[in-house]
């Protein structure tokens, strides 16, 4: 196969692509200039295609393994590869997923140094880690006003637990002097999210454990190292390094991957883990019905648009406009 540059797969914006695959048990190579992942069949074996081009993520789950010319392809189409547990999951949760980021001389530049104009100052970090977690309540209100199965299922953004929780959350936010402070107060604001949920749903007596079997605790993991995978992916395309957290601590390698997550995983990921644990579905439906969601509410999208946003802070917006990806 003939060399070629990475300009030649990158027809789509990451922002605008629609694919993040889970794979397990099979083999992923190269093949005839495409990648490919091979599975054993009882009789043959089964090639299928991976469109790269419109690929944000690849997890690589249980049994899986990747040749050097896959990698290679992937790292030039600027697709972000992670190895983890079953179900998208780690195999146990002080495990991370471990991300291999495509390599790239020419990522923009001009997004992390934004973000390290006001990442040193306490107060702007601070300032920052606000702006977040007023974007994730917006996006919230929109995704839970927009859905119909949330609708369906009596979810309402309205309901007055919930707006009496937000109001809570949003007087204790603007008085918050520290990540700390930060991190307690969206703890609060998430657990009466759970309940609420919870209830909704039919899992009155629903408690959140990371190690639990249950569908609903399994689906939550699973769900949410999805959207890690988007936050990671948009991470590395506006090349700012995951250490640069404005909230979840400076202590963790990834906690910026943490931060970005969280602005659609209460909006999507824990609706739909209450919900497809209460009709019984597997695992495979959970994950497109998730994927499906982030495609909808155009989660990748919002993340982008949050953190250049935030990183660009001092820029215009016409000039934010004429820099995007």
């Amino acid at each position: 196969m003939d060399d070629f540059s990475p300009s030649d797969l990158k027809t789509l914006l990451h922002s605008k692509r629609a694919n993040l695959f889970y794979l397990e048990y099979c083999r992923v190579m190269q093949k005839d200039g495409r990648v490919l992942y091979l599975t054993e069949a009882q009789k043959e074996n089964l090639y299928y295609n991976i469109p790269i081009a419109n690929t944000t993520v690849l997890l690589l789950g249980n049994g899986t393994s990747i040749t050097q010319a896959a990698m290679r392809m992937l790292s030039q189409a600027g697709v972000l590869v992670g190895f983890c547990g079953g179900g998208g999951t780690p195999l146990h949760m002080a495990t991370e997923v471990e991300w291999l980021t495509p390599q790239s001389e020419y990522r923009p530049t001009e997004y992390l140094q934004g973000w390290l104009k006001f990442w040193f100052d306490d107060a702007q970090r601070l300032a920052a880690a606000k702006n977040l977690q007023e974007a994730r309540i917006g996006y919230l209100q929109k995704a839970w006003s927009k859905e119909r199965e949330f609708k369906a299922e009596g979810i309402d953004f309205n309901h007055p637990n919930i707006q009496k929780a937000l109001n809570t959350f949003e007087q204790r936010t603007q008085k918050a002097q520290s990540s700390g402070d930060l991190l307690m107060i969206e703890a609060q604001l998430t657990k009466v999210l759970y309940k609420y949920i919870a209830n909704t749903t039919q899992h009155p007596d629903f408690t959140r454990q990371h190690q639990a079997t249950d569908h609903a605790n399994a689906f939550l993991n699973h769900g949410n190292y999805l959207a890690y995978g988007l936050a990671a992916s948009c991470l590395w395309v506006l090349g700012i390094p995951h250490g640069f957290a404005v909230m979840h601590g400076k202590t963790r390698r990834g906690a910026l991957v943490f931060d970005v997550a969280d602005l659609i995983k209460d909006a999507i990921v824990l609706p739909w883990a209450f919900i497809c644990a209460k009709e019984k579905a597997t695992e495979q439906e959970f994950r497109q019905q998730v994927l499906q969601a982030f495609i909808d509410h155009k989660a990748l999208d919002f993340m982008f648009n949050t953190v250049k946003n935030l990183a660009l802070q001092e820029l215009s917006q016409q000039q934010i406009e004429e820099q995007g990806l």
